[in-house]
């Protein structure tokens, strides 16, 4: 059983890894934002376009680890369409299942919910969050609290 959800895990993270869809520049993006972790290397920049408080588009740019380029992904797959106020509630549980170890709304994560595999992982959760870092910064400028 355990190996069948360490597959399936291992699957998911490579399958988005590969998400070239989302890895563009994108026209005339509303915030460009970027997150660095120096002691691994990952350096992702979010492209987020917003209209009437609605994410039109979003995409990424830049390099990382199979966990920080594939949580990105999964980002933006989760906060695309969205209303800011939807988009800060995925934020907001994200963060829950990653930093307190609690549940929250996980149906609002759909696979970012896989993350939390890596929650016990220091090393390996700076990679899952560093982009939705970036995205909590780019809701703070939209004054989404």
């Amino acid at each position: 059983m355990i190996e069948d959800i360490d597959k399936i895990y291992q699957q998911t993270i490579l399958e988005y890894n590969k998400r070239s869809d989302l890895k563009k520049e994108i026209d005339k993006p509303t915030y460009v934002e970027r997150g660095h972790n120096p002691s691994c290397g990952d350096d992702l920049t979010l492209l987020i376009k917003i209209k009437d408080d609605k994410i039109l588009d979003a995409s990424f740019i830049g390099s990382g680890c199979a966990i920080s380029t594939a949580s990105t992904a999964m980002l933006i797959e989760d906060i695309k369409g969205k209303t800011l106020v939807e988009a800060k509630k995925i934020i907001d549980n994200f963060f829950l299942m990653m930093k307190d170890h609690k549940d929250g709304d996980v149906s609002l994560l759909n696979d970012a919910v896989l993350m939390e595999y890596v929650r016990d992982m220091p090393a390996r959760v700076k990679c899952a969050t560093l982009s939705w870092h970036s995205f909590e910064v780019i809701l703070g400028k939209e004054n989404i609290k």
